[in-house]
């Protein structure tokens, strides 16, 4: 059934939504770029799931050195018990990713290195291989400092496009950064800056800034930015369906973005109706949490 809330000529959403359950009630092929910033710690009982892995010619994705697979979850629940729950709860999504992009769309998922590894196979999978754009480390430099190993200070958003020849990507529209090393420069290019490479250098939401939500995820309004203004246009439709205090809805609509942003806790709709409530409806969905 779908989604009576959504429209292409209609407003910008909130959607108080289990995203399981909403996701499906969208048209195909719906946004130019896709969004998420997915919870690792699902809540779910671990479990053991014994499943064989089966190449197959017929398969409807490519994995493993572009071979075609049926699911590569048995190899997979080898390695991290764990893993089992996470693999049932994001898949799905991600596969509702993969059908509500664009032909020339593209999705970014946000992770930090304890599963960043493991969404990369699963998008191997269900993208294929040769759909894998970029793995981009947000690097910062805040926060507490570990003294028995290198302290941990980045996250890492991986880069899947629906179709590697028609997806849209614009450098042009994207902020430039300061060179490093100016001196080793023209004043011309100094002046200019340097396009970002897949390093990004940002800082945290300011704990005392006044983009600060209260929301604990919050990612900064700089970081999605980027993002949108390389891989969507003006009045193009961005979704974010992990959508917390709101940052892309945010972003999206001071870069002239059409958006949906989804979430099922309560506390997140609280903020995102604050903080977007003038540019968007908020509505509720039977799915919602």
């Amino acid at each position: 059934m779908t989604s009576p809330h959504w429209r292409p000529d209609g407003p910008n959403l909130v959607v108080h939504a289990d995203n399981a359950g909403f996701l499906p009630t969208l048209p195909d092929e719906s946004f130019t770029m896709i969004y998420v910033d997915p919870p690792f710690n699902t809540g779910r009982v671990q479990r053991r799931q014994q499943t064989t892995m089966v190449r197959s010619e017929s398969g409807d994705r490519v994995g493993f050195g572009g071979n075609s697979y049926a699911t590569v979850k048995g190899a997979l629940h080898s390695y991290d018990d764990a893993f089992t729950d996470y693999w049932a709860f994001l898949e799905p999504r991600l596969l509702e990713a993969w059908r509500l992009l664009a032909a020339d769309g593209t999705l970014y998922v946000h992770l930090d290195y304890r599963e960043v590894h493991y969404a990369k196979v699963m998008l191997d999978a269900i993208f294929g291989r040769d759909c894998f754009l970029n793995e981009i480390i947000w690097a910062y430099d805040y926060g507490a400092r570990a003294k028995s190993r290198w302290p941990a200070k980045h996250d890492n958003i991986l880069v899947y496009v629906k179709d590697p020849k028609k997806y849209h990507f614009d450098s042009a529209e994207v902020d430039r950064e300061p060179y490093m090393a100016p001196g080793l420069v023209t004043a011309e290019k100094r002046e200019l800056g340097k396009l970002p490479t897949d390093v990004w250098w940002h800082t945290i939401v300011s704990p005392t800034g006044k983009e600060k939500t209260g929301y604990p995820t919050q990612k900064p309004e700089g970081l999605l930015r980027r993002a949108v203004a390389a891989s969507s246009r003006p009045g193009d439709w961005v979704l974010d369906f992990f959508a917390g205090s709101g940052t892309l809805g945010a972003v999206a609509f001071g870069l002239g973005r059409k958006f949906i942003c989804v979430d099922a806790n309560p506390q997140a709709i609280e903020i995102m109706a604050e903080r977007l409530g003038v540019t968007a409806t908020v509505v509720s969905h039977p799915a919602a949490g």
